[in-house]
């Protein structure tokens, strides 16, 4: 029996499959399966990869914006919020989302109800990116049963201060959302993540895609890392699936009273 103020642990998921680029219908199908089986596994939140909705086809969003666009209302998602309804998962999707100043590369959040509970845009766009998005202005947490976590897409956990900033706001998690491909991009997802975890004593889940779309080979391992940076899950390199691991308050408290990097920070 969990008491009145203890906060139970979380338990986390990231998913890693094989998107079709600008078919919004056969991802939201994967996206369904995925939470189906998050389900079965008892998951509390699962993070899919950076623009899973539509897939992450830059050169197919400037010849045809308007098929990556997603609408969170739509009926191209029914089976995604569906999905979440029936299996009691928050899952956090990626896609293309209109705002007043523009086209946001998005996190879209649904609810154990099927709604959208929030977005968050990505903050650092990288490279060709800006030839299509205006970049996010604020910082997103959530917070799901009594635990705060923070948002981040793709290249904005090549900048510490982004998960730093979300950590001193109470992240006990940093949720990305990822493309990371084959070659460079390969070894820099090996050293992001850990890092994040280790240096603000959070846990880490990162959702990567597998197979081909847009030109791009992906590397897969999808990863949750506990708040000292050591892997808990790991998905593999080249199957669709999951990474499932549970966050819990007591280990977290330990491990910062171990590696107390957050307390003894330099002041700005």
């Amino acid at each position: 029996m969990v008491e009145k103020g203890e906060r139970k642990p979380l338990r986390l998921g990231t998913a890693q499959f094989d998107a079709v680029a600008g078919d919004i219908a056969a991802n939201a199908a994967s996206h369904a399966r995925l939470i189906e089986q998050a389900g079965d596994r008892g998951v509390d939140v699962l993070v899919f990869p950076e623009l899973s909705l539509g897939g992450y086809d830059l050169d197919g969003l400037a010849r045809d914006p308007e098929r990556y666009i997603v609408d969170p209302d739509g009926p191209a998602l029914t089976p995604v919020r569906d999905a979440c309804r029936r299996h009691g998962v928050i899952a956090v999707a990626g896609g293309c989302l209109p705002n007043r100043r523009g086209m946001g590369l998005s996190a879209l959040v649904f609810g154990r109800d099927g709604g959208l509970l929030t977005s968050y845009d990505k903050r650092h766009l990288d490279g060709p990116e800006r030839d299509h998005f205006v970049p996010g202005t604020a910082p997103s947490l959530l917070e799901v049963d009594g635990w705060r976590l923070g948002l981040g897409i793709c290249y904005d956990a090549s900048f510490p201060e982004h998960a730093r900033e979300l950590a001193m706001g109470g992240a006990a998690a940093y949720l990305v959302s990822g493309a990371f491909f084959r070659g460079e991009s390969e070894h820099r997802r090996g050293v992001y993540f850990p890092a994040r975890a280790l240096e603000n004593t959070i846990y880490v889940a990162f959702a990567n895609y597998v197979g081909s779309h847009g030109g791009l080979r992906y590397a897969g391992r999808s990863t949750i890392h506990g708040p000292d940076g050591r892997l808990l899950a790991d998905a593999g390199p080249d199957r669709p699936g999951l990474a499932v691991a549970e966050i819990d308050r007591e280990k977290l408290a330990q491990t910062r009273e171990r590696l107390p990097m957050l307390r003894d920070r330099m002041e700005d």
